[in-house]
């Protein structure tokens, strides 16, 4: 008769998930809310039921053995499906469609890690997404074009009492590796920037804190999209100013211009929300922003 298959703890799973992915199962035990002893007990339990070690000691360290790295990445899978399932169950069947609104920073994560989600979770969902600037976006509220609209927060955004703050994210100068920016304050030359069109948050935001640093500056390339701004950077024509979302494994955060602050992120929603789905679909957006901060 063949051995019948271990059925893997999903609490113990969870737990070493989260412990690799914040490299520290204190850290885990603070996130999950359980004690470091009941986390370590998990891993145990985990570990027997693997029939192998999934982390060994590296000086003061854990680190994933071979079949550690096996088991991760079934974890994820496992766990991926039972939150998956969970949202299901707790959601219920709501139909319908929903329209949202989002600038294009967020487009790279929100897409895959909230839309990809929801719409497993809510098939009978029909969604629309929409990727463009903030003046867009507010207007499109404004006319119930939108459901939901994700946008850097503005002083405009204030007036809409339907408006909700995420949290806020700091800005950073962002250009390439090698991209002389000591040189030229050295030399006193312009620096490039790489900017939006006007009107733009970020664009303002570069200009006064170079301004307040006494630092000259030319507008060197603008763009309607990031897409555009992020090759333009690429290509070493000179640097921007924009938060961490979106940035690309090629660019880097330049560390010799001056601070300019942060940026807060709002989540709109219009006068007429449609119900259940709409709800749950803002639930996971704010959820995501909570935990990213």
């Amino acid at each position: 008769m063949s051995k019948r298959p271990v059925t893997f703890d999903s609490e113990a799973l969870r737990s070493f998930v989260t412990g690799i992915e914040l490299g520290s199962f204190v850290l885990a035990a603070d996130r999950l809310g359980r004690s470091t002893s009941a986390v370590s007990a998990q891993l145990k339990k985990l570990e027997q039921q693997a029939g192998t070690d999934l982390v060994q000691k590296s000086g003061r360290h854990l680190i994933l053995t071979e079949r550690g790295e096996v088991m991760l990445s079934y974890a994820r899978r496992i766990l991926s499906l039972n939150d998956d399932a969970s949202a299901a169950l707790r959601a219920g069947v709501p139909g319908g469609s929903l329209s949202v609104g989002m600038q294009e920073d967020f487009g790279e994560i929100l897409l895959p890690a909230i839309l990809g989600q929801f719409t497993r979770t809510h098939p009978q969902v029909q969604i629309s997404a929409s990727i463009t600037r903030n003046r867009q976006l507010l207007e499109g509220i404004r006319h119930n074009e939108f459901d939901l609209a994700l946008c850097w927060q503005a002083e405009e955004t204030l007036l809409f009492p339907s408006s909700q703050s995420l949290g806020r994210v700091p800005l950073r100068w962002i250009g390439t590796a090698n991209f002389p920016v000591s040189e030229m304050l050295a030399s006193g030359e312009p620096l490039p920037l790489l900017v939006f069109e006007a009107p733009c948050l970020m664009r303002s935001a570069a200009t006064a804190a170079l301004d307040r640093a006494g630092i000259p500056w030319r507008i060197a390339f603008t763009s309607r999209s990031l897409s555009g701004i992020w090759a333009a950077t690429s290509a070493g024509l000179g640097v921007t100013l924009r938060t961490g979302f979106g940035l690309p494994a090629s660019l880097h955060c330049l560390s010799e211009l001056p601070a300019a602050g942060d940026v807060g992120i709002s989540l709109h929603q219009s006068e007429t929300l449609p119900g259940e789905a709409a709800r749950h679909l803002k639930e996971a957006i704010i959820a995501f922003f909570a935990h990213a901060g």
